[in-house]
């Protein structure tokens, strides 16, 4: 008698049904016109209604279905030894679904053993806050990573206003109504993807050879980010929001690298979407050219930056001073 779905395999279905629940919930927000924006540790470090809505699903959803899992959100942990008061939580919030092609994808030798609670899965509910209050739509993803033995191996990005388009932009920014998709285009999409079976939901694209379009914050710059990317030579530098829709723009071919000599980002931020560039043949490294690591103790902050790029990762690293270098400790 064949044997059913790996937990990998059952997990990662499972998140792509939540991440697209999440989505929902992020376009809900906004069209109802309340963001209920907080500010965290900063006027450009906020939380709103659609961050906390989310990632409480999103965790919720998760621990309902994988108890022994450690999960770690951008506003709370729970796992074997921290419960989540999901009987706290909106039944409208919760997805029980599961992604039925994924569940058919064979899953790697490598990870067919794994147990849930050898799992480790960071999440960003809502990545590219200040965008997305901003009416920055394109720029906002959900994230949901899974990571094994300190290794991101798996992830799912949401684009929830991917295919929108709007003639009235300052209505967008004064969240007066919801972004329609354009016509005959879905509003939404999903990508996710496993190291060692590939990623899917989307088309890969490539800067053309010899070009330098590098990415990079819009909202969290500083001299030692500026310095990186001057760095880099650039034939051009795009300035937008997100991690994840950073490295979107990596394997859409829009740019060949993306370049955050700062600590400011953390590990939700990367886990999934370094899955997806790893998976068709990127790297993802902090500037020094160290791996990321991903086990449930480890500091979430990226203290020593982010350096991605789908091709030619060498050539970048190589061109970070030692100056950025010794001021970004890992």
């Amino acid at each position: 008698m064949a044997s059913g779905p790996t937990v990998l395999m059952r997990l990662v279905a499972s998140a792509y049904s939540i991440a697209q629940k999440a989505g929902t919930i992020v376009r809900r927000v906004i069209a109802e016109g309340d963001l209920g924006i907080v500010e965290k540790t900063s006027p450009t470090d906020l939380q709103t209604k659609a961050d906390r809505m989310a990632q409480m699903s999103i965790c919720s959803s998760l621990a309902r279905k994988f108890p022994k899992l450690t999960i770690i959100g951008e506003e709370v942990r729970v796992g074997r030894d921290m419960d989540l008061p999901s009987e706290d939580v909106d039944q409208e919030l919760i997805e029980d679904g599961q992604w039925e092609e994924i569940l058919r994808k064979p899953c790697p030798a490598q990870y067919s053993a794994i147990k849930e609670e050898d799992l480790v899965v960071w999440v960003d509910p809502l990545d590219g806050t200040k965008e997305y209050t901003e009416g920055l739509l394109d720029n906002v993803t959900v994230l949901i990573g899974i990571a094994y033995e300190g290794k991101a191996i798996a992830g799912v990005i949401n684009q929830p206003y991917y295919n929108y388009q709007t003639s009235d932009k300052q209505k967008l920014r004064e969240h007066r109504k919801e972004a329609k998709a354009g016509p005959g285009a879905a509003l939404g999409r999903t990508i996710w993807g496993i190291l060692g079976l590939g990623a899917f939901g989307f088309q890969l694209k490539e800067v053309p050879a010899g070009k330098h379009i590098i990415t990079t914050t819009r909202s969290h710059s500083n001299k030692l980010v500026t310095d990186c990317v001057t760095a880099m030579n650039p034939d051009d530098v795009l300035r937008v929001g997100g991690a994840g829709n950073k490295i979107i723009q990596l394997i859409e071919g829009k740019a060949s690298a993306y370049v955050f000599a700062s600590p400011g980002c953390k590990k939700w931020d990367t886990c999934a979407p370094e899955v997806i560039l790893h998976a068709v043949g990127g790297k993802l490294t902090d500037v020094h050219g160290n791996a990321l690591q991903y086990d449930k103790e480890v500091k979430h902050m990226n203290s020593a930056g982010v350096l991605a790029s789908l091709r030619n990762h060498d050539y970048y690293a190589s061109r970070v001073p030692e100056s950025v270098k010794n001021a970004l400790v890992p």
